[in-house]
């Protein structure tokens, strides 16, 4: 089998993300490559801009907080061994050079972050503990694209009680595995290391 990584479009992506990835929703997309294996488009990655002001200065500070993006979608066709890390290995290096790559791994689905680990990201722990906004007979919808209802508009809160009555809930977010790369020149590299904000944790096994 030959393998390709490349940039595609985002037409290219849509039926990965909104089919296939458990999100079924587009997030911010900056930069989005697809996985080739034998002329066949068999996997996505996505990186954009992450929506939180706090998530970008949190990593390193303000000073580095255009350089951060998030590795926020990440699909494959088949997921025949070795092609996720294939194909976040690869995409990374065709991204712009330094770069803070931050990625989560939901543990509500299962995931630990094992593709991350066999391309050398570092592991910075759990998220913080959050809720996610819920409606009852939606509970398949990520709790973001629910909020998105009311988006731009005030006390979208009280909005989503106007319209869902008892049937609109908080609900506990389950907490995520963070992975970070950086990617770009030694002296950047360890730029960003001395102002890192997190402390480095082992694998989990």
């Amino acid at each position: 089998m030959k393998y390709e990584v490349k940039e595609v479009t985002r037409g290219d992506t849509e039926n990965y993300i909104l089919n296939i990835h458990y999100a079924k929703r587009f997030p911010s997309i900056s930069y989005k490559y697809g996985l080739y294996r034998d002329g066949k488009l068999v996997g996505i990655v996505t990186y954009g801009t992450p929506a939180s002001p706090n998530l970008r200065t949190g990593i390193a500070g303000k000073e580095f907080e255009k350089d951060v993006l998030e590795l926020n979608r990440l699909c494959l066709l088949d997921n025949l061994k070795n092609e996720a890390s294939r194909l976040i290995g690869a995409s990374l290096k065709l991204l712009p050079k330094n770069k803070i790559i931050i990625s989560f791994s939901d543990t509500e689905q299962g995931h630990q972050g094992v593709v991350y680990q066999a391309t050398n990201f570092l592991y910075l722990g759990l998220s913080a503990k959050r809720t996610d906004w819920k409606v009852k007979g939606k509970e398949h919808l990520h709790g973001m694209t629910v909020a998105d209802e009311f988006r731009g508009q005030k006390n979208r809160s009280q909005l989503m009680r106007d319209k869902y009555g008892d049937d609109f809930y908080l609900k506990p977010r389950p907490r995520k595995h963070r992975y970070l790369q950086i990617t770009g020149s030694k002296t950047y590299k360890k730029q960003v290391m001395a102002s890192l904000k997190y402390k480095v944790e082992t694998y989990l096994k």
